[in-house]
């Protein structure tokens, strides 16, 4: 006769199972924690003289996604346009990433210009925090506009569900110039009949 108060045997779990291939309980953790770490231990050693999980299965460094081109949000000098802004993102299962605020914020729309702040070249870093929290490196046209408070209620609509928290900081430093414009704002602006010889230049 079975009792049917005693408490199921425990099971296999994956985690065990992850730690019988790696056969390190640290390395296993890390990898449960972010499966594209994986990539990074083939035949269940660490790739690098420290033995680090975060070193690609090339030796260079991996991104959360297992991709060493910047495609989950980090940090990549080799492109141009949106590729110019500096992300850093902590890469966790869920968790928004750098890449997707900045998607995000092609919604927000300078009201002077007509077009949005990414592709006028106003932002110039985004950072994920261990917390999820945003940390957006911004500009303006001119330090004298005044639509500070505007742009950051944008902002809050639309990472409103993407992040928990967000935080713009200000900056003057570079100056920005309309080199940094993206050719998709450009052709933006032209659309809407802007004259780029008639611009202000600071």
């Amino acid at each position: 006769m079975t009792d049917n108060n005693l408490v199921p045997e425990p099971k296999s779990s994956i985690f065990d199972a992850v730690n019988d291939v790696l056969q390190d309980e640290e390395a296993a953790r890390r990898v449960m924690m972010n499966p594209a770490l994986a990539k990074g231990f083939p035949n269940g050693h660490p790739v690098g003289p420290s033995g680090d999980a975060a070193q690609g299965a090339h030796g260079g460094d991996a991104c959360g996604c297992g991709n060493h081109q910047g495609a989950c949000g980090c940090h990549d000098d080799s492109g141009t346009g949106d590729d110019q802004i500096p992300l850093k993102a902590v890469d966790d299962i869920g968790r928004a990433t750098a890449e997707d605020v900045r998607e995000a914020l092609h919604q927000v729309i300078d009201p002077e210009l007509g077009i949005d702040v990414i592709d006028l070249g106003l932002v110039y870093g985004i950072e994920i925090d261990e917390l999820g929290r945003a940390i957006i490196t911004m500009t303006l046209t001119t330090p004298a506009c005044p639509l500070t408070d505007l742009i950051e209620d944008e902002c809050a609509s639309t990472l409103a569900g993407l992040v928990e928290e967000f935080r713009i900081d200000w900056t003057w430093n570079p100056r920005w110039t309309m080199d940094r414009i993206t050719p998709e704002g450009r052709d933006q602006l032209a659309a809407l009949g802007f004259n780029f010889d008639n611009f202000p230049t600071y």
